[in-house]
């Protein structure tokens, strides 16, 4: 097996080839190292390389394969990509600024603690736009990130970073995070696979994240069966954490067919302006899912461009107003983007976000209905086959405008999977969002891992 094929193993596979014998965990690490070192320079996915570090816990990973493999955890051996906003003790973790460049971490991130006790190596950590306020990828501290795809445009954000590496084949399995659509709309533009999971699965590390309902950590991998993986290992109740929910959800190690499945599909959500590449791969995704024996059916969803107000209001009163306590000291290392978002929490009142809550509860009354008579709602990821890598643009905007994963965070009880469509004529991937029931997060994976066997876009990997 060359290079090229062990980076592109998926954790599953890789992990039978360790219990074989036919792959030490070292040779997949060092290939992994030695694509990061060909493509790193124009891709630039990694803030941190943990090389010397990963290469010592290779080592005792495979000398447990070949001494005590009875021993070996769920993800011992496998290399993982951390999101640079997630902590590791004794570690610095800067969330793409300038103003935490030095910062040394007090604790482990609980979604990261537990992926390190369940034998995966960290080898990097993964670029952000500044306090992943941004769905695109690009500070002042680590510079831009692009496309493997297509380096002229990004791979989307907050965890761009993230999607980048697994599609530049640098990493098996990386970690994100989610609030306005952060997994989702990187696994659109990199052609990969990420999970919103339902609010409370995954637990955060503070109780200002943790009671923010919009924000969701989750597995970013590039098949459905490693998301999986990850999400059974992440998710369930924690101790630091009083939103997470109990008990945990165990996940089968595969799943069944969806024959007879009733599955809507819309390819606006009753608002957005759909470029039609989108609207195409979208409706290429509803044939297979007819292949495979589901009954699939277009709605009209009952929303209009008045929930971004809603959604705005959200932003700028919880996480806005949260960025502007860094402005009077820190405004000159700051990014335009996030000194935007600041501005917009400052002038967010609490009668605005009140009302936002409000709004919400009448968004969940249409969605609610509407999955009372179907299992799962197919849309597009997003409205856009992307934006360029470099360049100014209104950040707040990108996201209201393109990103048609903000509604299922204000929605956040409903699961997501974010799955590969097709490409654009731009040659930059697609995705469509399998949207569940609320709390039904097993239904999506079910969903997207049999659309995996007709589309196999894990066959699939940019020409770097």
């Amino acid at each position: 097996m060359d290079e090229h094929e062990l980076s592109y193993l998926s954790a599953t596979e890789a992990l039978q080839l360790f219990k074989s014998k036919s792959l030490s965990p070292l040779e997949l690490l060092e290939a992994q190292i030695s694509r990061s070192q060909s493509v790193e320079p124009s891709i630039n996915a990694f803030s941190c390389e943990r090389f010397e570090q990963a290469r010592h816990d290779a080592q005792e990973a495979e000398n447990i394969y070949l001494n005590n493999p009875d021993s070996a955890k769920p993800l011992t051996g496998i290399c993982l990509a951390v999101k640079d906003e997630m902590t590791i003790e004794g570690e610095n973790t800067t969330e793409g600024s300038l103003i935490f460049q030095n910062n040394i971490d007090e604790a482990t991130h609980p979604m990261v603690e537990r992926l390190l006790d369940a034998g995966a190596i960290v080898h990097a950590r993964s670029t952000v736009p500044e306090f992943s306020s941004a769905v695109f990828t690009r500070n002042r501290l680590n510079g831009t990130t692009s496309n493997p795809w297509n380096p002229n445009y990004s791979p989307g954000g907050s965890s761009g970073g993230s999607a980048a590496s697994l599609a530049a084949g640098t990493a098996t399995l990386a970690t994100g995070s989610d609030i306005a659509g952060s997994i989702r709309v990187p696994a659109s533009l990199c052609g990969i696979v990420g999970l919103k999971p339902s609010y409370g699965r995954v637990p955060e590390s503070d109780a200002f994240y943790s009671l923010d309902t919009y924000n969701h950590n989750g597995p970013m991998a590039r098949t459905v069966e490693d998301c999986a993986l990850m999400f059974q290992i992440i998710n369930g109740p924690h101790p630091g954490d009083l939103a997470s929910l109990r008990p945990k959800l165990e996940v089968p190690p595969s799943f069944d067919n969806i024959k007879n499945m009733r599955i809507a599909c819309s390819t606006d959500l009753g608002f957005f302006n759909v470029e039609e590449d989108i609207r195409n791969n979208t409706n290429t995704v509803c044939e297979a899912l007819k292949e495979l024996g589901a009954k699939v059916e277009s709605v009209d969803m009952p929303w209009d461009r008045s929930i971004a107000a809603t959604a705005r209001a959200h932003f700028g009163f919880r996480m806005g107003r949260d960025l502007a306590g860094h402005l009077p000291d820190h405004r000159k290392l700051m990014n335009d983007y996030s000194i935007e978002l600041a501005e917009i929490g400052l002038a967010t009142s609490a009668d605005d976000y009140l009302s936002s809550i409000r709004k919400t509860g009448e968004m969940y009354v249409a969605l609610g209905n509407l999955l009372e008579q179907y299992d799962a709602l197919i849309c597009p990821t997003l409205a856009t086959s992307g934006w360029p890598a470099e360049g100014k643009a209104k950040a707040f905007d990108l996201i209201m405008q393109e990103c048609m994963t903000w509604p299922f965070n204000m929605l956040s009880r409903c699961p997501v999977l974010s799955v590969p469509s097709g490409t654009a004529k731009n040659n930059v991937p697609t995705g469509v969002q399998i949207v569940g029931r609320s709390y039904d997060d097993l239904s999506v994976l079910q969903i997207g891992a049999n659309l995996q066997t007709i589309l196999r876009w894990h066959l699939q990997h940019p020409n770097l």
